[in-house]
């Protein structure tokens, strides 16, 4: 098979992308998480709720994603 300036360039990313070392990869990953979660706690309450909810603790969306940001955190920091 002939190999073609694609190849050439495809295995040229694939050999810097394999100098990284997996552990700084994991940190980046955690940190990425914990930036989205960061984000998800700082957004205003009107943009979390729905606009016709009377304070139903339901309602807001904030909680149901902190604690699903959280547990990925845990889980990804444990393994």
């Amino acid at each position: 098979m002939t190999t073609t300036p694609l190849h050439q360039i495809g295995n040229m990313i694939r050999e810097a992308l394999l100098l990284i070392p997996l552990s700084m990869v994991r940190v980046m990953f955690l940190a990425l998480l914990a930036s989205v979660l960061l984000w998800v706690l700082n957004l205003p309450r009107s943009e979390t709720t729905a606009p016709d909810s009377e304070g139903r603790s339901g309602a807001n969306l904030k909680v149901g994603a902190s604690i699903a940001l959280g547990m990925q955190l845990l889980i990804y920091l444990l393994l």
